[in-house]
């Protein structure tokens, strides 16, 4: 598989007629490589999404598919000429037509078209299934007509805006590992709107991180977890709460919870405050230790559990225990920290992490 530039957004501005709701917008995604725009309702994932289908104009910047520019300020591309396919949250089926018609509507002329109706029925696992109506199934497996309906003209890239939303938690989960697999196997590139993290995760090579209609990120889902460049995506991505603390060397941060010392070097003055993000599973239970913290709420999730907890100073945290390490809310719990991985924001919240 090539892994050579499909999709190319260049300093992208895009909205409704005159408001700008995506500003400064650079994202690349390979030939092969499943994206995701990530981000809470109205942050301009979506009016991106639909600006790379040809459904809005842009004001600034351009659009490239393929080496192709398809969206320039004063030049749109049609949705139809784009080879781009789509997959609404509503599937968008045609009710009046059998799930073999629907998949068959964008192929009309193909010379196989019957043999690309069975390929692509068995490719979403719907065999024997052509000649029903989309009432006739479950919401599933209407989402996999759907799929295979824009899969079935080989488009360069697939578009998947909130797919899953509709269902259920356990199928949510089901059908997006699925999908990620029935895409892998064609090697088709996509790109899918979400807000829901895990799904994002499961399914894709690179997420883009939303705020307030800027990129904040584009990045691996362990980067964005593990190098977070920024407070917002620290604090969005996984849990965590941010402690204060000061540089005491260039790999030492001293806090409340003691010396904390990482496996890398900031660039910053020594003395200097900063932040410190600590997530749940940098704090371990240690019934011996000095350190301790008041339980205020629990999660029990079956083989972990949840902890929120608070310092004597009155700065929150959150930890992971083992599940059959019990308290109450309000028990005093021995904790360590053991995040050899500090991720530090200066306290200002304006410099990324720069490990030096």
């Amino acid at each position: 598989m090539s892994h050579s530039l499909l999709l190319d957004l260049r300093n992208l501005a895009c909205g409704y007629q005159d408001q700008r709701v995506v500003q400064h917008l650079n994202l690349h995604l390979n030939s092969g490589d499943i994206g995701c725009l990530l981000g809470s309702s109205g942050c301009g994932k979506t009016t991106t999404l639909r600006a790379i289908a040809g459904f809005e104009p842009v004001h600034e910047g351009e659009i490239i598919l393929g080496g192709e520019v398809i969206s320039r300020p004063g030049f749109t591309l049609a949705p139809e000429k784009r080879r781009i396919g789509m997959v609404f949250q509503d599937y968008a089926l045609f009710p009046h037509l059998t799930v073999s018609e629907n998949i068959a509507f964008g192929i009309r002329k193909h010379p196989r078209q019957a043999q690309v109706v069975r390929e692509m029925l068995q490719l979403v696992k719907l065999d024997g299934l052509g000649q029903r109506y989309p009432h006739e199934l479950s919401g599933g497996q209407q989402q996999r007509v759907a799929l295979a309906r824009a899969l079935a003209p080989e488009p360069q890239l697939l578009l998947l805006d909130e797919p899953f939303s509709n269902l259920d938690v356990e199928l949510r989960r089901r059908l997006s590992h699925e999908v990620r697999d029935i895409l892998k196997s064609r090697g088709t590139s996509a790109i899918l709107v979400t807000h829901d993290q895990e799904e994002a995760f499961a399914v894709s090579d690179q997420v883009g991180v939303f705020n307030a209609g800027r990129l904040e990120q584009w990045d691996t889902p362990y980067n964005l977890y593990h190098e977070p460049q920024t407070p917002f995506v620290a604090s969005f991505i996984g849990q965590g709460y941010f402690i204060r603390g000061s540089l005491s060397s260039p790999e030492t941060v001293s806090t409340e919870l003691g010396e904390l010392r990482g496996n890398r070097a900031y660039p910053w003055p020594v003395g200097g405050a900063v932040d410190v993000l600590l997530r749940p599973d940098d704090i371990v239970h240690a019934p011996a230790s000095a350190l301790r913290a008041k339980v205020t709420s629990k999660s029990f999730t079956g083989a972990s559990t949840l902890y929120r907890l608070q310092l004597a100073t009155g700065s929150q945290l959150e930890a992971i225990f083992p599940s059959h390490i019990d308290y109450a809310p309000g028990a005093d719990v021995g904790i360590e920290v053991a995040a050899d991985h500090l991720v530090l924001f200066t306290a200002a919240g304006s410099t990324p992490v720069g490990a030096t």
